[in-house]
């Protein structure tokens, strides 16, 4: 549940102390006998997880602006004060009335809002140097009555915001168990002055500013500078201010999804009274904290107890919010029982190593936890119904389930074949010895002679006679990361000419991501290979930084892109004598996507999702877009991350090329992946051609350049098979040398210039592999 904290404004803290008895002596320990401690006890009588207060008052502001802000022409006493400054500076230390905060017992019930008028990014040095000096010394004081939390005031101007970061990077060494919280307007590109303040007038009252009527990324710009300079400290978070409005566009807003936000701040002016005189917020702001609940952020209250609004009272504001919150899909998602986001609750953004299955045995604990999975079973046992029901001969069907693990899906065989009333004899083929044992155990208890149960590993045991349809359950978070090709390979040996296999065909997908958290789970292990691990990760803290349309050049495919596909039964590897493969070379596979970015961001690392034909127009999918339709809440699955060492900044409406490779040897089966960025500008010798060429003999100029090349995307038998593929069909233009535009004088000339890429991750599977 969503922690509420409310605001404590100096004002707050006055009304409170005048309300205090007056007497000297309290009349018991336990006497709330300090402000501070009063609003702490009213704040959780009104439901307050705590509250945030000032650490400091306007006393203190005014001794460090008379000591700080000194102009050439100001007061007689100067040089008196320029000492005091001097000596301020050497030992930085507050007086007992320049703080609101004195107690152990206070410290514990609230988050300490360092001063909002220390500029560490001011346009002059003097002043970024004594803000600076004010900040440690207000953290130190923190640190030492131990306050967990302080909320840090926001950075003011772009060209300096470097100079903040530094200050607070400073901070974070300064104060190493305290949390740093930036506090961030979400959006208010007229706070953003690009300029210094001028001595003109005339330029004075209309500095050059970012257009405030676009949405703008530059305030998530300032933070990312901010996280960079500090070396994505996981001890520094973020505080979003919404008391600017919103972007009319809110996909901007996506990126702060992947930040790690920890308080959002609502003042109650950015509340609206509905019909009725309650406190609500405007739809898009609603939008968007209702997207922001799924990272449980804490909500910051401020100014409720104005009266701003005609009905509702103070407890209004926490009601409504409490509502979003219940409200809010991926909350709803969660308490559903039967849900992915309900069964993946406490693994979100957990980074987990894929399995092994051909080198390490299963536990026990890990067949149940998938065996749990309702939606797979279900689309397995109408893929093996409908292949039954099909099955154009009278006779008797052999079926194969290879890797029964603890025999899920021979109880699924059984149940469709009652259901068609054909009679079959089945094999079930295991490696595992001890999940062996179960399926020996429920072949006593369950099936009978309705089961022969076969020991040994698929690709080099044999079977006692063909078989009409081969069934097996070995695909993983990208399809084929857990060696289902190289598996069934062997088991293929089984199946007739004309047999069925289930899974027909999988697909992997792909997709470029940022996430903060990721990125620093990821670097968190001191073994370098953690880096350039892929992962299963339940994504959660993540923004999707692609989408669908072309992008500048026009070449750019959809948000989520296919990468390559395996068919079963394969026809096109070389056997040997025994029927098997000679080499693995195969199930080598290479891709090249291009994406369209259309908003700054920070590319963190790659999401591999799977799309699987099982028969027919029956499937399996973990595809963003599309796994409501195919196998919606399906829990076997959570989507691969390939991360990246280093994060690669992406400006706005850049493409980003990806290229991935699945590699093989005789022992190990591996990823390597690499991106590049590019700008898409005009003048250039590399010119996007609008058309498919119909010619396929490719033409050449002097610099070498190929056309037509491989289409960019491929139409997948998936999209075909189990969904509508007039909803994904995507023309993919290609490059050429040749110039061919509809109307070059209006497009212009397009080409691409580089902009930065990434190192080549996992060479030669050296920090990870899967071994056959």
């Amino acid at each position: 549940m969503t922690t509420l904290v409310t605001h404590v404004t100096l004002a707050d803290l006055l009304k409170t102390a005048l309300s205090l008895p007056t007497s000297a002596t309290p009349s018991s320990p336990n006497e709330l006998e300090t402000p501070v401690l009063r609003s702490i006890a009213e704040a959780r009588e009104k439901g307050y997880e705590c509250i945030g207060l000032p650490l400091t008052n306007d006393s203190w502001r005014s001794r460090w602006q008379n000591m700080c802000l000194l102009s050439p022409d100001e007061k007689p006493d100067k040089q008196s004060l320029e000492v005091k400054a001097e000596q301020w500076r050497i030992r930085p230390c507050f007086a007992r009335d320049e703080v609101n905060v004195t107690q152990l017992e206070e410290a514990e019930g609230l988050i300490a809002f360092v001063s909002d008028w220390l500029e560490l990014d001011a346009w002059d040095d003097w002043v970024r140097h004594d803000a600076e000096t004010a900040l440690l010394q207000e953290l130190a004081y923190a640190s030492y009555l131990g306050t967990h939390t302080a909320i840090l005031p926001s950075p003011r101007h772009r060209a300096h915001v470097a100079s903040y970061a530094r200050a607070i990077n400073a901070a974070l060494k300064a104060v190493p168990y305290m949390q740093l919280s930036v506090r961030i307007p979400i959006y208010d590109p007229s706070m953003i002055q690009l300029n210094p303040p001028t001595k003109d007038p005339e330029e004075e009252e209309n500095p050059s500013r970012l257009g405030s009527d676009q949405p703008s990324i530059a305030t998530w710009e300032m933070w990312d500078v901010i996280r960079n300079v500090c070396g994505y400290n996981p001890r520094l978070t973020l505080t979003l201010d919404l008391t600017p409005p919103l972007p009319s566009q809110l996909k901007v807003l996506d990126q702060w999804i992947a930040e790690p936000t920890r308080f959002i701040f609502l003042p109650a002016s950015t509340f609206h009274s509905n019909a009725k005189g309650y406190p609500v917020l405007p739809k898009g702001t609603q939008s968007f904290v209702r997207d922001m609940m799924k990272i449980s952020p804490s909500v910051i209250l401020s100014g409720t107890n104005a009266g701003r609004h005609g009905k509702g009272g103070e407890a209004a504001y926490a009601q409504y919010i409490r509502h979003l919150e219940k409200t809010s899909p991926a909350v709803k998602a969660a308490r559903t029982a039967g849900t992915v986001e309900n069964f993946a609750l406490g693994y979100q953004d957990y980074l987990q190593a894929p399995l092994q299955p051909l080198m390490d045995n299963l536990q026990s604990m890990t067949y149940n936890t998938f065996e749990q999975d309702p939606i797979k079973y279900r689309n397995y046992e109408e893929a093996i119904f409908r292949a039954i029901t099909e099955w154009p001969k009278p006779d008797k069907l052999i079926i194969c389930v290879a890797g029964a693990g603890r025999g899920p899906l021979v109880a699924r065989c059984l149940s469709a074949l009652t259901r068609t009333g054909r009679e079959a004899t089945i094999y079930a083929v295991e490696k595992n010895p001890n999940a062996f044992v179960t399926l020996q155990e429920r072949s006593q208890n369950e099936w009978g002679d309705k089961v022969k149960l076969l020991f040994g590993d698929m690709r080099t045991m044999e079977v006692p006679e063909q078989v009409d349809i081969l069934i097996s359950e070995l695909l993983g978070s990208f399809g084929d990361n857990e060696l289902s090709p190289e598996c069934l390979d062997g088991a293929m040996r089984f199946l007739k000419p004309d047999g069925i296999s289930i899974p027909a065909s999988y697909t992997a997908h792909m997709a470029p991501l940022s996430s903060s958290k990721l990125f620093n789970e990821a670097r968190a292990a001191k073994d370098e290979a953690a880096k350039e691990t892929p992962y299963v990760v339940m994504l959660s803290s993540i923004n999707i930084m692609s989408d669908n349309g072309g992008g500048l050049s026009g070449k750019c495919g959809p948000r989520v892109q296919e990468c390559w596909e395996f068919e079963h039964p394969r026809r096109d590897a070389v056997l040997n004598a025994q029927g098997l493969p000679m080499t693995n070379s195969h199930n080598a596979r290479s891709a090249k996507l291009t994406f369209h970015i259309p908003h700054a961001g920070v590319l963190h690392g790659l999401a591999g999702y799977f799309e699987a034909v099982l028969y027919g127009s029956i499937g399996l999918s973990i595809h963003p877009e599309r796994m409501a339709k195919i196998s919606k809440d399906m829990l076997s699955w959570f989507p691969l991350f390939f991360p990246f060492k280093e994060p690669l900044y992406l400006p706005s409406n850049c493409e980003l090329h990806v290229s991935l490779w699945r590699l093989t040897n005789e022992r190990q089966v591996w990823y390597e992946w690499y991106a590049e960025a590019f700008l898409a500008l005009p003048g250039s010798s590399m010119i996007l051609e609008r058309s498919t060429p119909t010619s396929d003999s490719p033409s050449e100029d002097a610099m070498g350049l190929l056309s037509p090349s491989k289409p960019l995307t491929s139409s997948s038998s998936i999209s075909s098979a189990i969904i509508d593929a007039d909803d994904y069909a995507l023309t993919s233009p290609t490059f050429s040398s040749n110039v061919v535009m509809d109307d070059e004088t209006s497009l212009g000339r397009i080409g691409l210039v580089k902009i930065g890429q990434t190192s080549l991750h996992n060479p030669g599977g050296r920090s990870s592999w899967i071994g056959l």
